[in-house]
């Protein structure tokens, strides 16, 4: 994630803030449809169950108001008093089949349960006795409701007994049982009448009647429990109301498409204006960016235009008053970095002045004071003239820099940048009695500002000589490696004192010597460095003194 861009991120961190957005809100979507949907189908099948129980009441309350008139017609009292089973059947079939709904049934029994006549169909025919009217008998005279299964039927029944005046009172006749038997039939139309629910009756454990196919699985419906109760009150089954979950599913599966369409396309939408708005709002980020990049190549004159007054306008200003500032400093460090490269340059030629004045003043000396022979007068001659072309030289790149020309720097063989040095130095090394040696290839070339180098050279070599008054040997070697060359200086003088050796190379630090500044070998390490190289005097020797000059084989 760090070498990706600001605006792939604010891309990707909105994409994922979106996802869990929309499938949060999905989520709760279908959840609460969910919830809804099974609240409709817990609602749907009560009322399915408040539809059942009136139809049942009053399909119940037809059958016991049948009952209840058949009970009080005088004819049909009087047939049943002759007790004759002809009699009372015929009587009561003609009498039932003008009053009662198709498909009832209707037995007529004696006040021990036992069938005297069956009116009904075949249903009615297979009953011989009912127990269920001895089990009515401690609610008579009122009628008693209840279902009763018989040879694997379920009936609703209602019970009404019969009286007759007696001597003593009422006594009870006969009892008439109505019912109406469960079946496939009455289940489906109970189903038309509830507007679509199922309805399964059981009792042990079996189904008695259900509009469900064979083998369907009941855990996918919503459903509604309620127990089927004998004339006593005791339940014999139940009746389960159910509402499938299938066309709930089918919303869901299609509320979940939406969503899922919704979803893409809002996380599309969402992208796409993401992207467009995090477009325009980071162009000033990246040209804020594209400024820094050049201005880490230097270039300090960029400026970013301000689109906006918001955070990045406000940073967009303080950008520019920065670039300008550094501007600024820039100028004002590059001016006074000439002015101190003058400086040096100027202090340095200064240093480097006295050499060849001294060579003047003592030639020039010489020539008045001492009967010189002409080969004399000619090399004192010799020696003035190439000191005084040796402070004209100085002289014109102090001018130089003072003119801000820079120093053009080539390819010099190294040996003779050294054997110039070599040669200024001469006299004093002759007069102190001490041998200079040059064992550097004549083949090694580097890119050098020639005559700063000499001076860095000639500063070398006129310390080593100064720090052997007795005499002694100069030694100058050179190893050449694949990128930088290595000059090595050694003398077998005293060596470096301790008390300097840490401060060697600052400026003004000297010891031991009747003349000069200290500042020789500062600025000869300058000027190496100035080249892309380095300067410095190595610890390990144990006699005399070695100083090492690096230099880079390519131009610096």
């Amino acid at each position: 994630m760090n070498r990706v861009s600001l605006l792939w991120k604010v891309l990707f961190s909105t994409s994922l803030a979106l996802t869990l957005l929309f499938g949060a809100m999905g989520w709760i979507g279908q959840n609460q449809f969910v919830r809804i949907a099974s609240q409709s189908l817990e609602e749907e099948v009560r009322a399915s169950f408040q539809a059942y129980e009136s139809l049942w009441r009053a399909r119940a309350q037809e059958l016991a108001s049948v009952s209840l008139v058949l009970s009080r017609m005088s004819d049909v009292r009087a047939a049943f008093s002759t007790r004759d089973a002809a009699t009372i059947r015929d009587t009561a079939g003609e009498v039932w089949d003008k009053i009662a709904r198709r498909g009832a049934l209707f037995l007529v029994t004696d006040p021990d349960g036992a069938v005297l006549a069956a009116v009904g169909g075949a249903a009615a025919s297979e009953f011989r006795e009912v127990a269920a009217v001895r089990e009515a008998n401690p609610v008579f005279p009122r009628q008693a409701i209840g279902f009763v299964v018989h040879n694997g039927q379920l009936f609703q029944i209602v019970v009404t007994p019969v009286y007759v005046a007696a001597a003593t009172g009422s006594a009870l006749l006969n009892v008439l049982v109505a019912g109406v038997v469960v079946d496939t039939d009455l289940v489906h139309d109970l189903k038309q009448a509830t507007g679509g629910s199922d309805f399964v009756f059981l009792s042990q454990d079996k189904v008695i009647a259900s509009t469900l196919a064979p083998g369907a699985v009941t855990s996918d419906y919503a459903r509604f429990v309620t127990p089927l109760m004998d004339v006593k009150g005791q339940p014999v089954g139940e009746l389960q109301i159910l509402r499938s979950f299938d066309a709930a599913r089918n919303r869901i599966a299609s509320l979940r498409t939406t969503i899922v369409a919704l979803g893409a396309f809002g996380l599309v939408a969402g992208l796409l204006l993401t992207y467009l708005f995090a477009r325009r709002l980071l162009e000033p980020v990246h040209a804020l960016d594209r400024a820094a990049a050049e201005i880490a190549k230097g270039n300090y004159d960029v400026t970013v235009p301000v689109i906006s007054e918001d955070e990045i306008g406000r940073l967009t200003r303080t950008f520019n008053s920065m670039c300008a500032s550094v501007r600024s400093a820039r100028e004002e460090l590059i001016h006074n970095e000439r002015i101190a490269t003058i400086s040096r340059l100027s202090t340095s030629i200064v240093h480097d002045l006295r050499n060849p004045l001294a060579s003047i003043y003592g030639g020039s000396e010489m020539l008045v004071d001492d009967e010189l022979s002409p080969i004399q007068v000619k090399r004192l001659a010799a020696n003035i003239y190439n000191a005084s072309r040796r402070m004209q030289a100085l002289l014109q790149e102090l001018s130089d820099a003072r003119s801000d020309r820079p120093h053009v720097r080539e390819q010099c063989r190294l040996r003779e940048v050294i054997e110039a040095a070599r040669e200024m130095v001469a006299p004093a090394a002759a007069r102190f009695n001490v041998e200079i040696g040059i064992e550097v290839p004549a083949d090694i070339e580097a890119a050098l500002d020639r005559s700063p180098m000499e001076r860095v050279f000639q500063n070398l070599l006129s310390n080593a000589i100064e720090a052997m008054p007795e005499g002694g040997s100069l030694r100058i070697w050179a190893e050449r490696e694949p990128s930088e060359v290595r000059v090595y200086i050694e003398d077998t003088g005293p060596g470096i004192p301790a008390s300097i050796a840490p401060l060697l190379f600052k400026p003004f630090v000297t010891e031991g010597k009747t003349s000069g500044l200290g500042l020789g070998l500062a600025l000869s390490r300058e000027t190496v460095l100035d080249h892309g190289g380095n300067l410095w005097a190595d610890p390990d020797v144990k006699h005399g003194a070695r100083f090492v000059l690096r230099l880079p084989l390519q131009e610096a």
